[in-house]
């Protein structure tokens, strides 16, 4: 009689296990529709308030996103760092049905590299035309 009570407890558990792994694998497959085209864009070309916003953020590492008629322009910045040299790729830009998500990566000077010496905030602003989904930041 334990054996069989043990054999069903074992049986739920599994279809419990099997089950929650199933929603899971739901919630996170991401079907890219097409990757987006963009600009990157110097400070000089920024909205004014969107360059406030980043001035204030800039000291620590930050993402947002800031709209206006036209553009949707996203921001990653990646908060102090001791010296110049700094980079930062955007690897992906892409729209899938309900989201627009962004991967970026910040390159440091290789150890050759002459860099400028003191602090410096590096962050990268992506505009793209207007689109109406929220940003998912990588």
């Amino acid at each position: 009689m334990k054996r069989r009570r043990i054999t069903v407890l074992l049986l739920m558990i599994v279809i419990t296990v099997i089950g929650l792994t199933g929603c899971k694998r739901e919630d996170t497959d991401i079907k890219k529709i097409k990757d987006l085209e963009f600009t990157v864009v110097e400070d000089a070309d920024l909205p004014g308030e969107l360059k406030e916003i980043i001035d204030e953020k800039k000291e620590n590492p930050f993402k947002l996103s800031y709209s206006n008629k036209d553009y949707l322009y996203i921001v990653v910045g990646y908060g102090k760092q001791n010296s110049g040299g700094y980079s930062i790729s955007v690897d992906e830009l892409y729209l899938t049905s309900n989201a627009i998500y962004i991967d970026t990566n910040l390159i440091g000077p290789s150890k050759d590299d002459l860099v400028a010496q003191g602090v410096t905030y590096p962050y990268v602003v992506v505009k793209i035309e207007f689109i109406d989904k929220r940003v998912v930041f990588e």
